[in-house]
């Protein structure tokens, strides 16, 4: 029975995302967007959700499959910022956010650094 409830998991994950996925390749096909603004669209989604407090339900049922995308980090940054306004005044609203996912970024910035060491990037 534990397979089953792992499996239902992974399967709601996987919906979740891929869910994401396509939505985002549908901006890409159907829109003139650039893919920096659908990045843009999806973070401030991400923070609009936490704002609103609809982030919670909708990652405890899909977990990964809406924590791991862009829409995660807007969340994180929304929820950093609410929570360092309530401690610290208004000006914690701008700092939060740098401080919960401070971690995330510069683990992204060393192993981004790391990538380079081993393979050789050029520029296009």
């Amino acid at each position: 029975m534990a397979i089953l409830g792992m499996l239902f998991i992974y399967a709601k994950v996987f919906v979740v995302g891929g869910a994401m996925c396509a939505i985002a390749q549908l901006l890409i096909i159907k829109t003139k967007l650039t893919p920096a603004r659908i990045l843009v669209i999806f973070l401030l989604a991400g923070i609009a959700l936490e704002g609103f407090g609809l982030y919670r339900p909708i990652n405890e049922f899909a977990q990964a499959g809406i924590s791991v995308p862009i829409i995660g980090f807007g969340a994180s940054l929304a929820r950093g910022s609410i929570e360092m306004a309530r401690q610290i005044g208004f000006i914690g609203a701008f700092a939060g956010g740098l401080v919960r996912t401070a971690f995330g970024v510069g683990i992204a910035v060393v192993a981004s650094y790391a990538v380079t060491l081993i393979f050789s990037p050029r520029s296009k």
